[in-house]
Formats: structure tokens, C-alpha cells, sequence
């Protein structure tokens, strides 16, 4: 059969077609087979390499500060970059940062569980660092190039679905299947060096007795052959995390995210001058107070900051105490990625209808409700921990689906919102100030997504979380304490969240019709003056 002739635009190019949308969803496929590890950094740190909960904190910090840093700064040398490259600048740039991924994203899980505490605190920042700087160098051109496929908006919008698409299945997959490979059950082998080998990992609390091991705390008889161990403080399973295997599938990771690229970068099609496309805002230098007082005036942005802020002070925050949590209280924390997803599938139920759904409704009518709802799924899982053990789990996950329904609204418009509050801004004020409020939101969320993580672990410290003791021996009252924590962290996030939308937001759908009008009469009248 002969093959179908390619059909060309006017200037010579592919046409603009289903292969760009997948190549595209590739793309971010390969990042998020890297940015997907970050849930797993903390508890790698914490659990396997027995960091103290303070010192991880502020580690955290100083790389969530690089974080932010160079973003930009790879972003302005990108920008800057006039070299001829045989395959173009950008693809030049995300090939680079795909194959410093094939081993940075690995950087960080070096498992040397019993180097110096000082050698750890290195090899974590300098891991991170390493890993952090190839993904932005992949990364943040992989963003900057939807606007160089093509210059149809409605092209552009179905990339930016294509894109969320890819990155859904980046970040599921890995998520699910990552806890499953890298968290086993403690088995009792029968050899007479099991227990000495056991209590090599861990160190036992004061006044705990190694003999209280040798009996299984359910049975009250001693461990048979390919038994499970259980807590003898608990009575729940012992899990152990394999370091080693982090790092090994850190690796794996590496390589899929990299054939990822590689098919994106051949089937992506360049059909705009690159040196027109810029990775970093370029606006007026304005003083931090002018342009923080600025932004403080715009009401929506700041709803829909605090709202984004939530989410990540909350929900994503949660992630180390999650797996801590189903380490110790459920001793299932191989099947925490499977749990946690089933929550969040609700999101993506939304996607395909949320074109309608807005048009209906608007955007803060639909996020509002979206709100309430999430608020009762943090009020159920407020409950998860005083109902009898039994129940827990399940009353934990019925919290979490309807927690996964209630932001899902929000997460696919979250974006098209500081959209509409720039266009506030323009509106009330007689300025965009685009790059001001993308700026400053965005500081925002970084700085939400520092903060959080480095808090909490300050917060399992003072719930009693010893790191020494890994997840093997944590008291029963620790383990509590995490259902606890994971609970007011979920109802904080719904809390902020509604707050932010409900409260501060003020564009509803007859403010944005009244806006949208005003603002287009006033462009035409300008146009007219011209």
C-alpha cells in the first residue's frame, strides 16, 4: 500500500495534527516520570536514611530556594542562547536535560543509610540540586514550546489537553506502582541472625525489650517460617522501604522519561522562529513593595493564590505523613500510591465536561461548590480516625473520593482564574499588569510548596515521629498522631481553599460577562482612536 502524501501548511511545514498532540503529551509524560519522584524524596530521607525530622526541614528549604532560583535563571540563559543548533534550540536544550535526567532523577536516592550525618545532609542538596537543575533545563523549554508548534489558540489549547493528559498518566502510573516496588512486609526467615539483622536498621526505645520481637503479639507464640513481624507496640505489620530499589527504579524512571523525549523530539514539529518565543517573562523591573502592593489590590488573584496555596500547604504536604501513616497505623504502605490515586481519579472525571460546566455554571459558581464539597471530605476524614480500626481505611478513602470531586472544578480552571483576574486588573485599574500577578502567583506556589513539607516534617517531630526508629517501631500513640495530622492537613487544604474562592475570589459569571463586554468596548474604542 503506498503511503499517504504529507499534506504541508503555506510554509512548508507538517500540518498541525493528532502527531503533534501525542508527541506533545509525551513530552510532559518524561518529565513527570522524574517530578513524580519528589513524593518519594521525603520519605526516602526520612525512613531509609534516617534524617532527623529538623534537619530534613530545613534541607528542604535551602533546595525549595534553588527551586525557585533557577527556574528563571536557566529560563534567562536559555533566552539569551543565539547558537545555530542542527535540530533547533529548544530541542537542543530538552535533550540535554532529558539525558541529565536519565541519572539525576537516581542523584537523589543514593542509599548510604550509614554515612555521617554531614555526608547525608551533602549528598541530599547536592542530588537535588543536580536532579532539580537537568529537569528545568528539560522542562521549562518543553513548556515554552506549545507557543512554537503552532500559533492557533484553539491548536494551542488542545496541546495544553494533550499536555494534561500526559501528564496524568506520568504522574499515576509511577505513584501507583512505586510503592508496591519499593515497601515490603518483614519476614521472618528462621535463620538465627534475623532478629540481630532486624535490629542493625533500627534502634530499639528506651526500655523496649528485643525479646518482646520474638513473639508474634497476635498469635502469642513465637514467629513460625515465612510469618510476618509484627509491631509488638502496634500490633501491625512491620513494612520495611528498600533504599536500594528507590534508587534502581529511580533509574528505570530515568530511562522511560528519556524514550519519552526522544519520541516527542522526533515527531514535534517546529513551525515557529524560536528566538520569538520567549522561557521567562520579560517585564519592567518594578520594586518588590510596588509590585507586592500591586498585587494585594488585585482581589481575585489573591482568592485564587490563597486557594493554590492550599492545596499545596495542605494536600501536597501530606504526602511524607500519608505513607508514614500507612507505614505504621494501616502496615500497609505498599498500597499507599493505589489508595491515594483512587482518591484522586475524581479529578480527571472532569476534564471532558469542564468546557460545559463552566459555560453553564462559571467558573467560581462551579469552584465554590467544588469547595463545599471538599470541605465535607475533609470533615469525614476528621471522623476516619476515632471509628473503630475496621473502618478506618475505608472511611478514609469515601473521605478521599469526595475530596478528589470537590477539587477537581478547580484544578482544570485554576489557570483560566489568574487569567481572568489579570484581565480584573485591566478592568478596574486601567493596567494588565500580566507578568506582575503571573509572578508574584507563582513566587506564591513555590513558596506554599517549600514551606509545607519542611512544616510538616517539624509537625511529625513534635507527634512523636523518631526517625531512629524507622517505621519498624514507632509507638502506637505515633501512629495515631499521623491519622491525625493527615486528616487536619487534608481539612486546612479545603479550608484555605474555600476561603480563597468563596470568599476573596469576586469574579462570578455575571461580574466576568459585565467585565468581558466593558473591557472588549473599551480595546474597540482604543483600536478607533488609533
Amino acid at each position: 500500500m503506498a503511503k499517504k502524501p504529507v499534506t504541508l501548511d503555506a510554509n512548508g511545514h507538517r500540518k498541525f495534527g493528532i502527531r503533534d498532540k501525542i508527541a506533545y503529551a509525551a513530552g510532559d509524560l518524561g518529565c513527570n516520570m522524574s517530578f513524580s519522584l519528589k513524593n518519594t524524596v521525603q520519605t526516602f530521607w526520612l525512613v531509609f536514611m534516617m534524617l532527623e525530622t529538623g534537619l530534613l526541614s530545613i534541607l528542604l528549604l535551602l533546595v525549595q530556594i534553588w527551586d525557585a532560583v533557577n527556574d528563571p535563571m536557566l529560563g534567562s540563559m536559555i533566552d539569551r542562547d543565539r547558537r545555530q543548533y542542527k535540530h533547533g534550540k529548544f530541542k537542543t536544550y530538552i535533550f540535554v536535560g532529558a539525558v541529565g535526567l536519565l541519572v539525576g532523577g537516581a542523584a537523589v536516592f543514593l542509599p548510604f543509610p550509614n554515612a555521617d550525618v554531614w555526608l547525608k545532609a551533602v549528598l541530599f542538596i547536592v542530588g537535588y540540586v543536580i536532579w532539580d537543575a537537568f529537569y528545568t533545563v528539560a522542562n521549562v523549554p518543553y513548556g515554552s514550546m506549545l507557543s512554537l508548534v503552532t500559533t492557533d489558540k484553539a491548536e494551542q489549547a488542545e496541546l495544553s489537553t494533550w499536555r494534561s493528559i500526559g501528564s496524568m498518566i506520568g504522574n499515576l502510573l509511577p505513584n501507583m506502582i512505586l510503592p508496591m516496588l519499593i515497601w515490603k512486609d518483614v519476614i521472618f526467615d528462621g535463620t538465627d541472625t534475623f532478629f540481630d539483622n532486624l535490629f542493625q536498621k533500627i534502634v530499639l526505645p528506651e526500655g523496649v525489650d528485643k525479646a518482646l520481637f520474638f513473639t508474634n503479639p497476635n498469635t502469642g507464640k513465637a514467629y513460625e517460617v515465612g510469618e510476618t513481624i509484627f509491631n509488638p507496640l502496634t500490633g501491625k505489620k512491620v513494612q520495611e522501604l528498600l533504599g536500594e530499589r528507590v534508587f534502581w527504579a529511580a533509574l528505570i524512571m530515568g530511562v522511560l522519561g528519556f524514550i519519552a523525549f526522544i519520541i516527542m523530539l522526533k515527531f514535534i514539529t517546529i513551525r515557529v522562529d524560536e528566538n520569538t518565543v520567549k522561557t521567562t517573562e520579560q517585564t519592567e523591573k518594578l520594586s518588590i513593595i510596588k509590585s507586592f502592593g500591586k498585587f494585594m489590590k488585585n482581589r481575585p488573584a489573591v482568592g485564587v493564590t490563597l486557594a493554590a496555596m492550599g492545596m499545596f500547604l495542605g494536600m501536597n504536604a501530606a504526602s511524607t505523613a500519608t505513607t508514614i501513616m500507612f507505614a505504621t497505623y494501616f502496615g500497609k504502605a505498599s498500597m499507599s500510591g493505589i489508595v491515594q490515586m483512587v482518591g484522586f481519579l475524581p479529578m480527571f472525571l472532569f476534564m471532558p465536561f469542564i468546557k460545559k460546566i463552566v459555560v453553564k455554571f462559571g467558573k467560581k459558581e462551579a469552584s465554590v461548590l467544588g469547595a463545599v464539597i471538599s470541605l465535607i471530605g475533609g470533615a469525614i476524614m476528621m471522623i476516619f480516625p476515632i471509628v473503630p480500626y475496621a473502618y478506618a481505611l475505608p472511611v478514609y478513602m469515601i473521605s478521599l473520593v469526595i475530596y478528589g470531586l470537590g477539587m477537581g472544578v478547580y484544578t482544570c480552571v485554576s489557570w483560566a482564574m489568574m487569567g481572568d483576574a489579570i484581565d480584573y486588573n485591566e478592568w478596574k485599574y486601567g493596567t494588565r499588569e500580566e507578568g506582575t500577578v503571573y509572578s508574584l502567583h507563582s513566587f506564591f506556589r513555590k513558596l506554599a510548596q517549600g514551606i509545607g513539607p519542611s512544616v510538616v516534617l517539624l509537625i511529625m517531630g513534635a507527634l512523636g515521629y523518631v526517625e531512629k526508629y524507622g517505621t519498624m517501631l514507632q509507638s502506637a500513640s505515633t501512629a495515631y498522631n499521623m491519622c491525625w495530622l493527615v486528616a487536619g492537613l487534608y481539612m486546612f487544604s479545603a479550608v484555605l481553599q474555600f476561603i480563597g474562592i468563596a470568599v476573596i475570589y469576586n469574579i462570578d459569571k455575571k461580574t466576568l460577562a459585565t467585565m468581558t463586554a466593558e473591557l472588549a468596548e473599551r480595546r474597540n474604542a482604543e483600536a478607533v482612536a488609533e
